[in-house]
């Protein structure tokens, strides 16, 4: 008589599949749902009433209300083409593409935001879970979150950011879109733009003496 301990052991290992499915479901289900009341902070996202209005509403959920995108769902996900990567509300410079690596989690992935940039993080309670929240300092855009299990000769941190946060502006771009001065990211010999000389007023000439 054959054992039945190996379909039972198989059907365990199933259901416990299932199981973690749909927990991970629910609560990537709950993470997109539209909030009551923004959750960045009104004091800051006040300059940006304007470009907020003209956001979509996923682009609206997930920076003002904290909410996430489907992943895979960004054309960012999984894009190689050279550029900065602003937030999509202040316009101020968060990631380079010399640091996007594919993390395989449908999610934009980052080993490190610019040096000196505004990325700020937080701690993070919701969903029963502890993590720590991605933010934008000057317009309080929620970002996404950041984890240790990133590439271990990058530092081992991969910030998994929300496409809809975020603006791309192509390498070749920067220049004519005001970010010329992070050309020497690519290029450490590239100068940044001359700044505009200031016209000499020179006194006019006085007429001879009578």
């Amino acid at each position: 008589m054959k054992s039945s301990s190996a379909p039972r052991s198989a059907l365990r290992t199933g259901l416990l599949v299932c199981a973690l499915a749909a927990v991970g479901s629910l609560t990537l289900s709950l993470s997109l749902m539209a909030e009551d009341s923004p959750t960045a902070d009104p004091a800051k996202t006040a300059p940006f009433l304007e470009t907020i209005q003209k956001l979509s509403p996923l682009q609206r959920h997930v920076t003002q209300n904290s909410g996430t995108e489907r992943p895979f769902t960004s054309p960012f996900h999984d894009s190689k083409k050279d550029g900065l990567y602003v937030d999509i509300v202040s316009g101020k410079p968060l990631f380079s593409s010399l640091d996007k690596f594919d993390s395989g989690c449908g999610w934009p992935s980052f080993t490190k935001p610019l040096q000196g940039s505004e990325v700020v993080e937080k701690k993070d309670l919701t969903h029963g879970m502890v993590r720590t929240e991605v933010r934008s300092s000057a317009a309080d855009s929620h970002l996404g979150h950041v984890f240790d299990d990133g590439p271990r000769d990058k530092g081992g941190l991969r910030y998994c950011i929300n496409g809809a946060s975020l603006r791309f502006i192509p390498k070749e771009d920067l220049l004519k879109a005001g970010y010329g001065q992070y050309l020497k990211l690519w290029d450490p010999k590239a100068a940044a733009p001359a700044e505009p000389k200031a016209e000499s007023k020179t006194a006019a000439p006085q007429p001879p003496a009578k």
